[in-house]
């Protein structure tokens, strides 16, 4: 029973996150991009900060170490990523911008790597991240007479959103300190918050005053706080501590799909060949990156069937 509700659960969080990339592409009409990813984390932020003062013991960080952990979650995790992937996605649909964020993952492992000199990539590994970063060439699809069209750029801006991911991923790690997770998303909201708020108001975005009496933009910022931010979240920890890194990681291969789907119904966005096409090279990539974790993974799964039906 319990890997069933596992199974429902991780089914749920890949709704909710696929379907964000959605409330996305549908909040963009009202708002400005840097100011939305603004406001969402307002509003995720505080109520993360609730929950995680009343779940854990440490809901304040202490010390240098700690406030680092933050400050790179802050800038990383929160703002760069949530910034680039807004600006990006004016000119994407859903189902691209989280077919190139699917590339997280891989990208993490080769940060890691990169970082950590000893622990240097295979062959194979090797060819795993670049089978995911054509994948990313492949829904970009640049014109050689023309690489910086609105498109290419796009993608491009999308492909930072999941390189500052995956980064941030591989620092949190480093840093000689540790936080609940809770404690961590909860405090990198607010910060990631802010700056995006400073950088909004650098870049003078305008806000039309009409956005907060459309029922399509508030309910596009409060799917997006409440339910792809607190509710994601909290199934995403959840998750974690069940099922471990690498197949909480499946839910990046899992969210495109639903993109898409919900694009569709949603937006009539449609998905072309070539797309699809770069989705799978990404997928491809994924697999070489994380052959030996995803084995061991598959082995337990084979145990559990097994011991289930004697």
């Amino acid at each position: 029973m319990s890997r069933i509700r596992d199974l429902v659960r991780f089914l749920a969080l890949a709704t909710v996150w696929g379907s964000a990339f959605v409330a996305i592409s549908a909040g963009l009409e009202y708002f400005p991009p840097v100011l939305f990813a603004a406001f969402r984390y307002d509003v995720a932020g505080v109520l993360m900060l609730a929950y995680a003062a009343v779940a854990v013991d440490d809901w304040r960080p202490r010390g240098r170490g700690e406030w680092s952990l933050v400050a790179v979650g802050a800038v990383l995790l929160i703002a760069a990523y949530h910034a680039f992937l807004f600006i990006g996605q004016q000119h994407t649909t859903a189902a691209a911008a989280a077919i190139v964020v699917s590339l997280s993952p891989v990208l993490t492992t080769g940060f890691a790597r990169l970082l950590v000199p000893s622990d240097a990539l295979s062959p194979v590994g090797v060819g795993g991240l670049l089978f995911g970063l054509l994948g990313v060439a492949v829904v970009a699809r640049p014109d050689p007479s023309n690489l910086l069209s609105v498109d290419a750029v796009a993608t491009g801006l999308v492909f930072c959103a999941a390189a500052a991911f995956g980064l941030g991923s591989v620092l949190t790690r480093r840093i000689d300190a540790s936080l609940p997770i809770e404690t961590l998303e909860a405090w990198s909201m607010i910060g990631g918050a802010l700056l995006m708020h400073a950088v909004s108001l650098a870049l003078g975005e305008p806000l039309e005053p009409s956005a907060w009496t459309h029922p399509e933009a508030l309910g596009a910022l409060g799917y997006l706080s409440l339910v792809a931010s607190a509710l994601g979240f909290l199934l995403y920890f959840d998750l974690l501590e069940r099922l471990g890194a690498v197949e909480i990681n499946m839910v990046s291969y899992v969210a495109p799909i639903v993109a898409a789907v919900v694009g569709w119904l949603y937006l009539g966005e449609v998905i072309d060949a070539t797309t699809a096409l770069g989705f799978g090279f990404i997928a491809v990539g994924f697999v070489l990156v994380k052959r030996r974790a995803l084995r061991e993974e598959f082995g337990h799964a084979l145990e559990w069937g097994r011991s289930s039906s004697e």
